[in-house]
């Protein structure tokens, strides 16, 4: 049974347990983050090997999200009220939302290595803008994670529409590319998954921002999102 002088000795390990867990999940987002950066320094480098390093770097995302559960699961032992049951909601969201954002880097890097059998690509650098963006995306809404900062969490909700163009144009332009070229069927239909994997970083990084909103206002139902990809309805170019 817990006694009155219990009790301040429990909400100051609930407050370190939650202040723990917010610290891994800002650990576990830059290394996401840096996660994407490498994945796109490793296209345009064309090196198997650091592609390498960046597949295997994945396994220590995909461990520190397993933490977090962990953690997640002793705080919500522990009884919580309604405020921390939205942490720990959220904070259990945004971890296996970061894991994805891991994975889809990883995914970069295992495409490059195909195209690295290939000559060198121009439209490579098409999924630089992409990548910049996506990347963005992802720190500003760990940001607002970290600053509970509702504001920025919109901001980012907002801009995934440009994600989405940006993803609309490169995807025109390759299938543009492979019609008058068949020979770069191969190169481009690679370079299509990893825009796509970009485009569901986005995605992913405004999951995030929308459990900032609900952590922060208890708001689980917001407006749709402004989704700008018309990818899966275009049959051709024009």
């Amino acid at each position: 049974m817990t006694t009155p002088t219990d009790t301040p000795h429990i909400l100051r390990s609930n407050d370190q347990e939650q202040q723990r867990l917010h610290n891994e999940i800002q650990r576990m987002g830059a290394m996401a983050a840096a996660q994407i950066d490498a994945a796109i320094d490793v296209v345009h480098r064309r090196d198997d090997k650091a592609a390498d390093r960046v597949i295997a770097n994945d396994d220590a995302i995909d461990e520190l999200e397993l933490q977090i559960s962990n953690d997640v699961m002793r705080l919500a032992l522990r009884g919580p009220l309604a405020g921390d049951l939205r942490v720990i909601l959220a904070a259990l969201r945004i971890a296996s939302d970061i894991e994805r954002v891991g994975d889809y880097a990883a995914n970069l890097a295992k495409r490059s290595k195909s195209l690295n059998q290939v000559p060198p690509m121009p439209h490579t650098h098409g999924l630089d803008a992409l990548a910049r963006l996506a990347s963005q995306l992802v720190r500003d809404a760990l940001r607002a994670y970290d600053t509970l900062d509702v504001e920025l969490a919109e901001q980012v909700r907002e801009r995934d529409g440009e994600l989405d163009q940006l993803h609309t144009s490169l995807f025109r332009e390759l299938l543009t590319y492979m019609m008058e070229d068949p020979r770069s069927i191969t190169p481009c239909t690679h370079l299509l998954f990893m825009a796509k994997n970009l485009e569901r970083i986005g995605d992913h990084a405004t999951n995030i921002a929308e459990n900032v909103i609900f952590r922060v206002k208890g708001e689980d139902k917001l407006p749709p999102r402004d989704k700008r990809d018309d990818t899966s309805t275009t049959s051709g170019v024009g």
